[in-house]
C-alpha cells in the first residue's frame, strides 16, 4: 500500500469515526396547537434521515391568554413540549436547542418582537433565540391570523390594511435576522443550515460541516487563495496536503488574531 491509499484509508476511517461520534442537531418546532404538526409530518420523516433530533412546543392554550406563572419544560428529543409549572419558562428554552422554526406566525406575534415586547410565548422565544444568535426560521406562507382565530372569526385571511401591516411587520423581522421560507421547504432550510456547504464570493468559500476533505475542496474552492472554518473542524491528510500544494490560507473563524 503506497502512500496515498494509505491517507485515503486513514481518511475514511476518521470520517467514520467523526460521524459517529458528531452530536446531533437540536431543533424546536413551535407549532400553534396539537394538531398543526401533521402537515409536516413527511418533512420530519426526511430531518430523521439526518442527525437532527427535534421536539415539539404545542400551543392549544396560547389564545385563552398565557398566564405569567405558568412555564415550558422539554421532555427530550422526538418527544412533545409539556407544560408545567415547576419547568423552564419560554424564554429559557432556545438555549437548549440550535435552531427554532416557527411554522406559523401571526400579526400580534410579529408585532411584538418587532416593537422589542414579550408577554406571549412564541415572542419570548423569538427573543431569546435572537439575543443568544441561533437561527429562527419561520413559515413565510403564513397568512397573519391564527389558527384558533381563523376558526372562531371563520374566515382565512386579515383585511387588506392588517395584510400590509403584517407584511411590513414580516420585512421588518427579516431585518432582525429571522428567515422565512415556504412552509413545504422549511426542513430543507434547516438541512442547509448545519450540513451544506455554502460558498462565500468575497473569501473564496466557507465550510461549516465537521470534517473537511479534498473532495469539498476539489468542487468549492475553485481558484480562491483563502478558506473560512469554523473553530474546530477537522482537517483530513489529503485535505492539508491539497491545501498546501495550492497556496490556500485557512482562516478559523472565532480564532484569536
Amino acid at each position: 500500500m503506497d502512500k496515498g491509499q494509505l491517507q485515503k484509508l486513514v481518511e475514511r476511517i476518521t470520517r467514520e469515526l467523526i460521524e459517529q461520534e458528531t452530536p446531533r442537531i437540536k431543533v424546536l418546532f413551535v407549532f400553534c396547537d396539537s394538531s398543526a404538526h401533521e402537515p409536516f409530518v413527511d418533512q420530519l420523516m426526511v430531518l430523521k434521515k439526518h442527525p437532527i433530533d427535534y421536539d415539539f412546543l404545542l400551543l392549544d392554550g396560547e389564545t385563552s391568554g398565557w398566564l405569567g406563572g405558568s412555564y415550558i419544560q422539554a421532555t427530550g428529543a422526538g418527544q412533545v413540549v409539556a407544560a408545567d409549572e415547576y419547568a423552564k419558562a419560554p424564554i429559557e428554552l432556545p438555549k437548549d436547542y440550535d435552531a427554532i422554526v416557527i411554522p406559523e406566525i401571526d400579526l400580534d406575534n410579529a408585532a411584538r418582537v418587532c416593537h422589542g415586547l414579550k408577554g406571549s410565548v412564541k415572542s419570548e422565544i423569538i427573543f431569546a433565540a435572537l439575543v443568544l444568535q441561533k437561527p429562527v426560521i419561520v413559515g413565510g406562507d403564513s397568512p397573519g391570523i391564527k389558527r384558533a382565530d381563523r376558526c372562531t372569526l371563520k374566515t382565512l385571511d386579515l383585511p387588506l390594511p392588517l395584510k400590509k401591516r403584517f407584511e411590513s411587520y414580516k420585512q421588518e423581522l427579516t431585518n432582525l435576522g429571522i428567515r422565512f421560507f415556504k412552509q413545504s421547504y422549511m426542513h430543507k432550510e434547516i438541512i442547509s443550515l448545519f450540513f451544506q456547504e455554502k460558498k462565500d464570493q468575497q473569501s473564496g468559500g466557507t465550510f461549516i460541516g465537521k470534517v473537511l476533505t479534498v473532495e469539498w475542496l476539489a468542487g468549492n474552492l475553485g481558484i480562491s487563495k483563502t478558506l473560512n472554518i469554523r473553530k474546530g473542524t477537522i482537517l483530513t491528510p489529503l485535505a492539508k496536503d491539497f491545501l498546501k500544494e495550492k497556496g490556500v490560507k485557512v482562516i478559523e473563524e472565532g480564532a484569536d488574531g
